[in-house]
């Protein structure tokens, strides 16, 4: 049935044939070369991409390593910063570490000086090294007076002097004797302040301050007037009205004061301000006290001076406190005259004459 109905139906007209034109070899080649260019590209593209991501990466690594260093960096200069101030104090510790060991060292050679003084006056004969030993003995004591400002180091070595000498006896050391006898007798007529009981003093003086009533202070006589009163009177409880009047005449009385004062700064001085005028004066005494210590005699008396000028000026003369402290203290004027220790040259001269075989 197919057959005949293809023979029945009209023959259908051609499919034109589309042109196409042949296709070169040098044409399939570019389009190749084209294809690999865009692979090329695309690739580099890619190896761009992925090497700036990576770059990326290590930037921030970077960064934050940088950030790291840079907080490692402050801590270590902190540490750094603590470790200098350390090394600073060190220093410090270790410059005082040797100024120490400098003045043990120098005590310590001067310490050998004398040992081999004493060795090599083994070798000389008994009279010269017992001459030597009584100068080097009285030299002591008398440095040693000079730092206490006492004699009595300086009378016990002249005595134990004396003993030795007698002794032994030797009629050439009699001349000795005789000046260190004529020594002992200027030292004990000498007069020489007691150091210890002028610091004992001043520190007593010092505790006596605040015990000092002003001269401007408003004294409680009013009340030891009502107090005596109240002793007085019998043991009966007073009435209303009583203590009323009472408690009024004390107010009326406490409202004017008349005082001599001769001192127009004490009158005027601020009762607030009595505290730092005591204060003051007990610094002054301290003065006094630290200067006599250290052997500064002239500021120790200054200081003993200006705490009697300001004790004068600023407190009630008339109270027995201030008589007492004022007498402490012209006492101690008189005694820091003559703090100095009589020296024995004449002694001295004798020893040096004796130890040169004269």
């Amino acid at each position: 049935m197919s057959a005949e109905t293809e023979r029945e139906s009209p023959a259908a007209p051609p499919i034109p044939a589309l042109e196409t034109q042949p296709v070169t070899a040098d044409e399939r080649g570019g389009a190749r070369l084209r294809r690999v260019a865009y692979g090329v590209l695309l690739g580099v593209s890619a190896l761009a991409l992925i090497s700036s991501a990576l770059l990326w990466q290590k930037l921030s690594t970077i960064q934050e390593q940088l950030a790291r260093q840079s907080a490692d960096a402050g801590t270590n200069a902190v540490e750094a910063r603590a470790l200098a101030r350390q090394a600073q104090e060190l220093a410090r510790d270790i410059a005082a570490r040797q100024a120490v060991h400098e003045t043990r060292l120098n005590e310590v050679a001067l310490q050998r000086t004398q040992l081999e003084e004493l060795i090599q006056s083994l070798s000389r004969s008994r009279d010269e090294n017992l001459v030597v030993d009584i100068e080097a003995g009285l030299r002591l004591a008398q440095q040693q007076a000079q730092l206490t400002l006492s004699a009595e180091p300086l009378l016990a070595a002249l005595r134990t002097a004396d003993q030795r000498l007698a002794r032994a006896g030797e009629p050439r050391l009699a001349r000795i004797r005789s000046a260190i006898t004529r020594d002992i007798d200027r030292i004990k007529s000498a007069a020489v302040a007691d150091v210890p009981g002028i610091l004992l003093r001043l520190d007593e003086a010092a505790r006596q301050v605040d015990e000092v009533p002003l001269a401007n202070t408003v004294g409680p006589a009013a009340a030891r007037g009502a107090t005596r009163a109240e002793m007085a009177a019998p043991a009966a409880a007073p009435r209303w009205w009583q203590q009323l009047l009472a408690g009024v005449r004390d107010e009326a009385r406490s409202l004017v004061r008349v005082s001599r004062v001769d001192q127009p700064e004490a009158a005027l001085l601020a009762p607030e301000q009595g505290f730092f005028l005591r204060e003051n004066l007990k610094l002054k005494l301290m003065n006094a006290r630290l200067a006599l210590l250290s052997r500064q005699i002239d500021a120790a008396r200054a200081d003993v001076v200006a705490a009697q000028v300001a004790l004068n000026k600023y407190f009630d003369p008339s109270a027995r406190r201030t008589q007492a402290l004022s007498a402490s203290l012209q006492q101690m004027q008189s005694q820091l005259q003559v703090v100095d220790v009589p020296r024995i040259d004449e002694t001295m001269a004798t020893l040096a004459t004796a130890g040169a075989g004269r």
